[in-house]
């Protein structure tokens, strides 16, 4: 028997169903067939229903009526959602969105409705991973996904309950990425400079350039003449859109620039324009890039593409893994590790090269402004032209922090 409880007209009723469910009901506009469209929404008491009912009638007030498919599934929207996704994102965006989705959101609360989705199920997600023993930052990264795919079902007209998608997310931690010290840094490009690619770590720990910067750099965009180099491209494999098939072609979003090397390798652009930079070269770097240019092996590819500076000997990319075992192998001869917050050791991560580069610059009392533009952070609002026309400071820059690392144009190589 169901005990009606009467509201104000518009607002939606509740009541008790047979099966002694609490049942909000609320009229919503026309069906395609030109009936009257009624939204129902059910909660294990009067409170919980009432509160799903008016966070409802929020929804329609903020953006309209919401879809018909009170069915669809976690799985189903997000098969919809990677479907537009990876037309819209960079390819590795796309790539770390549908790991999160196949490989954590899907198998723990696939199988639920979005509009009957409850905080426990979003704090399920985290917990499955931090039973996995996952990092923190991986466990931060798929609950942003998750909130993505939850706000994009809201926008799309799917009921998505307001509590839901404004669950917390597991936390934050302190960051263990660390600069290194002057010493450290320092006993890091001895080791280097025995090597004849020595060029590619002065670039990384006083240029402070990206992995992919420096990968994706080409012979053409180094001006000997002028000592500078230009930054307008990064090396990124990009997916197959089939995978594993290779002859099924790569996954590349509209307005996605991108230069195809050799097997998923490409060169593309950066993330954003304060990417796109010119620096200059200090005496050192200058003097070291002649002597590799000298000895490196040009391309040997039967297929075309553009020299790049730090390559396989056969001219080929050189891989994001490749790059880190030569770097993991210097810093192991350097006898140089990190020291983390719980006292344990690790390797210098790659990366860790470019806040060092950071360090160095802040050691000289450079100034907030020249340190962003010179390592392409997208928080500068200074364009390329700025840059040309600031390139003394920056140099002067650069020149003071190879001071602190011992670096001239005379003492490397020798």
């Amino acid at each position: 028997m169901s005990l009606r409880k009467q509201r104000e007209k518009g607002t939606g009723s509740v009541y008790r169903n047979s099966r002694g469910q609490y049942v909000a009901a609320l009229e919503a506009g026309w069906t395609e067939r030109g009936t009257r469209r009624r939204i129902t929404l059910k909660g294990r008491n009067e409170v919980a229903v009432l509160k799903r009912l008016r966070e409802m009638q929020q929804q329609i007030t903020n953006t309209g009526i919401p879809a018909a498919a009170a069915n669809v599934t976690v799985k189903r929207w997000a098969d919809d959602w990677l479907e537009s996704r990876q037309r819209i994102v960079r390819p590795g965006t796309f790539v770390a969105d549908r790991t999160a989705v196949s490989k954590w959101i899907v198998p723990a609360i696939g199988h639920k409705r979005l509009d009957a989705l409850t905080p426990g199920d979003v704090r399920l997600v985290a917990n499955k991973q931090e039973v996995a023993s996952l990092a923190l930052p991986s466990m931060q990264r798929t609950h942003a996904v998750l909130s993505k795919l939850l706000t994009d079902a809201v926008a799309e007209g799917y009921l998505v309950p307001q509590r839901v998608r404004e669950t917390p997310g597991p936390g934050n931690g302190p960051s263990t990425r660390q600069a290194l010290s002057i010493s450290a840094a320092t006993k890091i490009l001895k080791v280097a400079a025995t090597r004849p690619d020595s060029s590619r770590w002065i670039a990384a720990l006083l240029q402070g350039l990206r992995p992919a910067e420096a990968l994706g750099l080409t012979w053409d965009m180094i001006d000997f003449d002028a000592a500078t180099m230009t930054l307008a491209w990064q090396l990124k494999a990009l997916p197959y859109l089939i995978p594993s098939q290779r002859n099924s072609g790569f996954r590349v979003p509209r307005g996605f620039e991108a230069q195809h090397l050799h097997g998923t390798y490409h060169l593309v652009r950066p993330k954003t324009r304060a990417g796109i930079r010119v620096i200059p070269l200090v005496p050192s770097l200058v003097k070291e890039l002649r002597r590799w240019r000298e000895i490196v092996p040009p391309n040997a590819c039967a297929c075309p593409m553009p020299d790049l500076v730090w390559s396989r000997a056969d001219g080929r990319p050189r891989t994001p893994a490749e790059d880190r075992r030569q770097w993991y192998d210097i810093v192991t001869e350097a006898d140089v590790s990190v020291t983390l917050p719980d006292g344990s050791k690790r390797l210098p991560l790659l990366y860790e090269a470019r806040h060092t580069a950071a360090t160095l610059l802040l050691a000289n009392g450079v100034d907030e402004t020249t340190i962003k533009a010179l390592l392409g952070h997208s928080t500068v609002l200074s364009t390329q032209a700025y840059l040309h026309a600031d390139l003394s400071r920056s140099r002067a820059a650069l020149e003071a922090s190879a001071g602190l690392l011992g670096l001239s144009g005379d003492n490397i190589s020798e």
